[in-house]
């Protein structure tokens, strides 16, 4: 495991040496980076067609050097996306070195022989893998997720009691780039299919409440509507947190150059405490809809009272189903492949019609459509919590303080994009994180 720490503006590792005598436990370190498969990397910008997976020496010499930076980080935690699953030499490359550092190595390719994918891999030293899953969104965008429970193997000197349980889901993603709006859709179904994926594990296997951190890349920044779904099921992003970051803090930091050649804070680490307080994931999932329902209004200059008119039916003063329907039809979320299901458009509806008399009127539009916030009863300390605050002994679990966040290169924190920086698209993101004791949050 190690430390963040800085010299000369570069993000590096120094080991934490562990006395026999310290009072406080190791802390973890995961770090998330989209390594730009070689099938992706484009070697001439006036000829599209020319890769760098067609040049081995290219890109064996850039991920050796990624390799040589994760190695010396040597992260708790690594989280890899742009994974080039389809070459067995370099997934052999990638074995190998992270095999012989102590690691073990979990890979996940995308649908359809897309020929990137996914890689989680974790210090065999301090985890068990408990189990690992793979989720396939079957979606326009071939697109997957990986499924991590581990269990720390390392004794934490705070939870002395054979009670607390040591134990962490991780989940690593690359959801869906927005080459239109209409996919802005399909990124929030993805989002969605990973929270009940996550949910239905816990159920299955009866988990009680515990840590969940979500890593990877997003393809949304913080003013999107995946941020705000994550954020209001009491996820935070632990760089933000980290650096005492707000949520309308979205101009502070950047971590991708697209091909397009835009900046933007795509890379995120997620974490969500067993002790904190999470909505309804429908209502969430509701509300994020909703979200981008009224965006997409007001995009085409309409206030609440034209809305409210595009949504009712000629000479009645209330909202019906089929109205409703043919709204959300004409704003291209449903009616094709990628849209809402019939099912989720009824649950909308069932969401929006509050005393379930088959129609919405002006408040109830007002209160579940324009405004739909919910009741957010969410204690956010910002990823920090107090240990003196845990001391029942009931349900005790471990979670998790944001000790410190880094991205590499530097100057990405200052939103900026370093021109010789060669190594990906996109920066790395590590976050060191220190184990604390806490109550679990009752059951929703």
């Amino acid at each position: 495991m190690g430390r963040i720490s800085r010299t000369k503006s570069y993000a590096i590792a120094s080991s934490i040496v562990q006395e026999n005598q310290q009072q406080t436990p190791p802390s973890i370190t995961c770090t998330t980076f989209n390594i730009l498969a070689p099938i992706y990397k484009r070697l001439n910008h006036e000829d599209q067609s020319c890769r760098e997976s067609d040049y081995k020496a290219c890109w064996l010499t850039r991920n050796q050097r990624i390799l040589d930076w994760l190695l010396y980080e040597r992260s708790s935690i690594i989280c890899l996306q742009e994974f080039w699953i389809g070459n067995d030499e370099f997934v052999n490359l990638y074995d190998k070195r992270l095999g012989d550092a102590g690691y073990i190595n979990l890979k996940l390719g995308r649908t359809n022989n897309r020929g990137d994918g996914l890689l989680i891999a974790v210090q065999k030293e301090y985890f068990t893998v408990v189990n690992h899953k793979e989720l396939h969104f079957n979606d326009c965008g071939d697109r997957v997720a990986q499924l991590l429970h581990l269990e720390l193997a390392f004794p934490f000197s705070q939870c002395q009691n054979s009670d607390v349980r040591h134990e962490i889901l991780i989940v690593n993603t690359h959801l869906l780039f927005p080459h239109d709006s209409s996919l802005c859709l399909v990124r929030l179904h993805q989002v969605y299919k990973i929270l009940q994926y996550v949910e239905s594990y816990q159920k299955e296997y009866q988990l009680k409440p515990l840590p969940i951190m979500l890593c990877g890349d997003w393809n949304g920044s913080k003013r999107g509507h995946v941020y705000q779904f994550l954020r209001s099921q009491g996820f935070v992003s632990s760089y933000d947190a980290a650096h005492h970051y707000t949520d309308a803090d979205a101009h502070k930091w950047v971590s991708h150059r697209n091909h397009l050649g835009n900046i933007c804070a795509v890379d995120f680490i997620w974490l969500l405490n067993p002790d904190k307080y999470q909505k309804l994931l429908k209502t969430s999932w509701s509300e994020a809809v909703f979200g981008m329902f009224k965006y997409l209004l007001r995009r085409a200059s309409l206030t609440e009272r034209d809305a409210f008119a595009f949504l009712k039916v000629d000479n009645e003063d209330c909202i019906t189903y089929s109205g409703f329907c043919e709204a959300l039809r004409q704003l291209n979320l449903i009616g094709h492949c990628h849209g809402l299901s019939a099912e989720e458009t009824k649950d909308l509806w069932v969401q929006a019609d509050i005393n379930g008399n088959g129609v919405i009127d002006y408040k109830e539009f007002l209160q579940q459509i324009w405004n739909s916030t919910g009741s957010d009863q969410r204690d956010d300390k910002n990823g920090q919590h107090d240990d003196e605050a845990n001391d029942s002994e009931e349900d005790q679990t471990i979670g998790f303080n944001v000790k410190s966040a880094v991205f590499f290169p530097p100057e990405v924190e200052k939103s900026r994009w370093p021109e010789d920086y060669s190594l990906s698209d996109h920066a790395r993101l590590t976050v060191v994180f220190s184990p604390t004791r806490m109550s679990c949050h009752p059951p929703k």
